[in-house]
């Protein structure tokens, strides 16, 4: 149990990113007060968190209702966060953050950040949607299962300590030492990728 806690941890942290989410959300609330700032962001991990719930809960039953195998699921879903890992180590999924949010923070109509789009796509993201279902199909059982809920509730806590002291990260870590930490854990979540595709090939094929 303790190796299944560890497991899904890591895979919730390098797919959720708690430190590449304190930035940007840093540079959207830079105006806001920080009361404001702070309810924002206790509201964007609520509403992720929720959605995340929802589909470690009935993704499978929603995946049976559309004719789709979960080794199928498997499969995509680590292709899917395969092509994020790659991301990740060459930076692009840090430049595509970085663009979405400079065009919420551009747009004078847009004041809560908390819905769109640090709570979708930022937190509760394609990667992490299927992240959660993975780990919960491939881990059945209600101890297993609370073992991976456990863990995803962790990594949301982190991410609202995060958010709610993203200003002192900044400041402690710096541009080049998240870019460094980024890189890391997407060669961590390639490795974790590769295990789900084998995992559905290998019951696809039994």
């Amino acid at each position: 149990m303790i190796e299944l806690f560890i497991s899904s941890l890591i895979t919730f942290f390098v797919v959720i990113d708690p430190p590449g989410c304190a930035p940007i959300y840093a540079g959207l609330t830079a105006g806001a007060s920080p009361a404001h700032s702070r309810a924002m962001a206790v509201r964007a991990v609520m509403v992720a968190a929720g959605i995340l719930l929802v589909f470690a809960l009935f993704g499978e039953a929603l995946l049976r209702g559309l004719g789709i195998s979960l080794s199928s699921f498997r499969i995509a879903g680590g292709i899917m966060l395969f092509l994020i890992a790659l991301e990740m180590v060459f930076e692009k999924r840090t430049e595509r953050r970085e663009d979405r949010a400079a065009k919420v923070a551009n747009d004078p109509e847009v004041e809560d950040v908390s819905i769109f789009p640090m709570a979708m796509p930022m937190i509760a993201g394609p990667g992490s949607i299927a992240s959660v279902m993975l780990l919960m199909g491939r881990n059945e059982g209600l101890e297993r299962s609370a073992v991976v809920l456990a863990a995803l509730v962790t990594i949301l806590l982190l991410t609202l300590v995060a958010l709610l002291a993203a200003g002192p990260i900044m400041r402690v870590l710096g541009a080049k030492i998240e870019a460094v930490i980024t890189r890391l854990l997407g060669v961590l979540l390639a490795a974790l990728a590769v295990q789900f595709v084998i995992d559905g090939v290998r019951v696809s094929l039994a």
